[in-house]
């Protein structure tokens, strides 16, 4: 690795394009093919990565706990940091700089200048030099995000570290390719009367102003991370402004990023850190600012829709949340197919904007391999399948992780009480907490697991960010699958899910879904979690419901990052 400032962008561009022309075109012919790729593993196995890495890697995190996360940027007015461990229920102590929004939006502002000059082919090498150092740090990066977010060892590794990267590259290449179709130079001709007009015209790609990535609390990285390469590559500044609760995986990612931008001789200040609390918010100071021109938002449906709603003259992109639901009609075997569910329901404790929440199941019962299953026996059966998670701790761990916060706790005793009152509900499998076996004080808490009438929409028919499972017994499978996209339409989903050995009763669904914008899974088991997004081939979010207006990623998420003006004169 270089150690000092690369001396012109033309070294830049030379030092930068060895190490990362070949992952840059790879990533713009996947993203083509739409197949399985990846220049990096989201293995944490000693065997890829050498033994030493995971405990350095380890020690490299707690190194920061009780410290001043230093990052050297304009503005700074005071530390702070309100983190709190969900295995440990201790503070991390780690303090953040705060700095004062119009330092970061006139620092920002100067960086637009020299850094929209950079050729965008060399913008998009910085990112792939950004995201490399990210991965060789990334078993830091793990346990930084199991002690904010709550995700287990291994999905933290995988979901938040590789998986994550591989969302920016994804949108990198988008953007690369975006802007590689804008030709820089042309000669125009054509005869207006006795004239012969030649003109000479320039086209030159402009961004669109500074950036606002306000990143969620759960998955700090894996949204943030395609918001950031996008908005790099196309010229704007990127100011990221983590959740209060989940601030150290995204400022790590802005440490290195401005590490990367100084090395090579670019203005750090187009990567900066904008901490706040949950007292004082500090978002809408930039996104009543002029000068930021893109906000790209994860999180809240209520937050989220605030910002739709109000925002008109700057380009949103959002992420926000929807209901999940699993139409079953038939299956092969129940236990195969409640397993894939169950499972998927369980992992990060249903924290996951992917989880699958509502079953819809006719009324009638299902068909199976072994005879007919009532809506009853298909919740046993996600129940039996999630006991027999919870028996093994380690694997339990390995799946479930720690609830991050104490809301989503509050969340299943309110859905509790609101099942309990009633005495058409049965609550098959209570929520419960599991022990994890290396952190004793960890929050957990497994899946609840009831059958509700069609009609208590009021409680399923919203999201609920905590593991519960509802069965929903309907008229019939058709009805299922009309309920299932009528929530998709009016509520918002990100992904369905759809079981039926009936290939019939598939093809007259599928018209529904896709109707409701609304991504399908069809028979998904086996050792793949049915709700795994691949980069460079799932898109994730079709900005076609309430769960969001962008997807992660296609050409929409990056072309009105960036304009084109234009200059022509007589050749």
């Amino acid at each position: 690795m270089a150690t000092q400032a690369t001396a012109s962008p033309d070294a830049a561009y030379e030092e930068l394009s060895a190490r990362h022309s070949d992952t840059l075109a790879r990533a713009i012919e996947a993203v083509s093919t739409r197949e399985s790729w990846s220049p990096f593993s989201d293995s944490p196995s000693s065997k890829i990565h050498g033994a030493e890495k995971p405990a350095e890697g380890q020690a490299a995190f707690e190194a920061w706990l009780g410290k001043r996360y230093e990052i050297d940027q304009p503005g700074i007015a005071e530390w702070i940091g309100d983190e709190v461990s969900p295995y440990t229920r201790q503070p991390l102590g780690i303090t953040y700089p705060r700095s004062e929004p119009a330092a970061l939006i006139e620092a920002g502002t100067k960086a637009l200048a020299s850094w929209r000059k950079v050729d965008f082919e060399t913008r998009a090498l910085v990112c792939l030099e950004i995201a490399q150092r990210l991965y060789d740090r990334n078993f830091e990066m793990a346990h930084a995000i199991m002690h904010v977010a709550g995700q287990s060892y291994v999905q933290a590794f995988a979901g938040s570290g590789p998986n994550a990267l591989d969302r920016g590259i994804e949108a990198l290449a988008y953007a690369v390719k975006a802007m590689r179709d804008v030709t820089p130079h042309a000669v125009w001709r054509r005869k207006f009367g006795p004239d012969d007009v030649a003109l000479e015209k320039h086209y030159t790609i402009m961004p669109r102003g500074l950036a606002l990535v306000i990143c969620c609390a759960s998955f700090p990285t894996w949204n943030s991370h395609p918001a950031l390469f996008a908005n790099l590559a196309t010229g704007n500044p990127a100011i990221m402004k983590p959740h209060p609760i989940a601030i150290f995986p995204v400022a790590m990612t802005v440490k290195i990023a401005r590490e990367v931008l100084s090395e090579f001789g670019f203005d750090p200040n187009v990567v900066t850190l904008a901490t706040d609390t949950r007292e004082q918010p500090v978002a809408q100071a930039f996104i009543d600012d002029p000068t930021v021109q893109i906000i790209d938002f994860t999180g809240s449906a209520r937050y989220g829709s605030q910002l739709e709603n109000s925002i008109t003259k700057k380009a949103l992109f959002t992420e926000t949340s929807g209901v999940n639901s699993v139409v079953i009609e038939s299956v092969a075997a129940l236990p195969t197919t409640a397993r894939a569910v169950a499972r998927s329901a369980s992992l990060f404790s249903a924290q996951m904007c992917t989880s699958p929440q509502t079953i819809f199941v006719p009324e009638d019962g299902i068909r199976t391999g072994d005879g007919t299953a009532s809506p009853r026996d298909v919740a046993q059966a996600l129940a039996d399948e999630i006991d027999a998670l919870v028996e093994n701790p380690k694997a339990a761990a390995g799946v479930m992780g720690a609830v991050q916060a104490e809301l989503s706790m509050d969340v299943v005793d309110t859905v509790r009480s609101k099942l309990a009152a009633r005495e058409d509900v049965e609550i098959v499998r209570e929520a419960s907490p599991y022990p994890h076996p290396e952190y004793p004080e960890a929050r957990t808490l497994t899946p609840l697991v009831a059958v509700v009438p069609a009609e208590l929409e009021a409680v399923y028919a919203d999201e609920q960010f905590g593991p519960v499972l509802f069965v929903v017994p309907t008229a019939s499978a058709d009805d299922a699958v009309a309920r299932a996209t009528r929530l998709a339409k009016e509520n918002g989903t990100i992904a369905t899910y759809l079981y039926s050995t009936n290939e019939d009763f598939i093809a007259r669904s599928t018209d529904a879904y896709e109707e409701a914008g609304a991504n399908l899974s069809i028979n998904l088991h086996g050792s793949m979690w049915i709700n795994f997004a691949a980069a460079y081939s799932d898109y994730h979010v079709t900005g076609l419901n309430p769960a969001g207006n962008a997807s992660l990623a296609d050409l929409a998420f990056v072309a009105s990052r960036f304009r084109i003006v234009q200059r022509r004169r007589p050749e």
